[in-house]
């Protein structure tokens, strides 16, 4: 029951969380396959590319094509129709890693975990925006392009 209103609270915190940063950054994600944005100007989303280099050990992988009009709720994951367990073998996309089957306490769940269910909230689309803010970021050591 307790870990029932945990993820009900989480998944009701990252809406909001959610719609308040599309709203503060002007986003309008209805023109995908390009984002148009006060600060992003036009972004390219493309529909398949490959896979970029991580940049650091345990980088969630980002994502290698668009994820317009993908469905993530608590009864539906868009995502898992291909990555899924019993779907990968047959669409060629990666699987979900293992560890997304496990709690917080490391006992190992038959579904994912609900703490990653969402994916959206680590794996990003790739894009070929140019940085909002600049940084002076440098992948670590054998890692990145």
């Amino acid at each position: 029951m307790k870990n029932k209103m945990l993820f009900q609270w989480m998944a009701a915190l990252t809406l909001l969380v959610s719609g308040a940063l599309w709203a503060t950054n002007g986003v309008d994600l209805s023109q995908s396959p390009e984002v148009s944005g006060t600060k992003l100007g036009t972004v390219h989303m493309p529909k398949q590319q490959g896979r970029m280099a991580l940049n650091y050990v345990n980088q969630p992988p980002m994502i290698p094509h668009s994820v317009d009009g993908y469905q993530v709720s608590k009864n539906t994951n868009r995502c898992l129709a291909c990555h899924g367990v019993q779907s990968y073998r047959t669409t060629g996309a990666p699987r979900v890693s293992p560890t997304h089957f496990m709690d917080s306490d490391g006992k190992v769940l038959a579904d994912v975990a609900p703490r990653r269910y969402f994916c959206l909230q680590c794996h990003v689309p790739q894009t070929d925006a140019a940085p909002i803010v600049e940084n002076t970021f440098t992948p670590s050591k054998g890692f990145g392009n």
